[in-house]
């Protein structure tokens, strides 16, 4: 079993939390199962829930496509193709990158695996 940690601000502000709270009761209901499914499988998240959670960290920080692709110094379509869900493949550096521009950090961890 996992734990799920909400990121808070400086001022123990929590924006997921507060996110869930404006959620119709329905909706909620289904992104708390997500969730919960995400603390027992951890990284062995099976699709289709796996493809299903992914942050909109672009458009929260008020970016086109365009407008990121300039400071990534790529193209829209670049941006555009890591964005699709079907993209498996970010390199260490371009999510280093992101992460700079995003004013953000990238952790890296090994962890057990869980068998069943």
């Amino acid at each position: 079993m996992y734990e799920g940690e909400f990121y808070k601000d400086r001022k123990e502000r929590c924006f997921t939390t507060e996110f869930l709270n404006e959620l119709q009761t329905k909706v909620r209901v289904k992104v708390v199962k997500w969730i919960e499914k995400l603390e027992k499988e951890g990284p062995n998240l099976p699709r289709p829930y796996a493809d299903i959670i992914r942050g909109k960290i672009r458009q929260n920080n008020n970016f086109t496509q365009k407008e990121l692709a300039k400071r990534l110094n790529t193209t829209q379509q670049t941006i555009s193709r890591l964005e699709n869900i079907r993209n498996r493949s970010y390199s260490l550096q371009t999510l280093i990158k992101l992460a700079r521009i995003f004013n953000k950090r990238v952790n890296v961890e090994f962890r057990d695996v869980v068998k069943k």
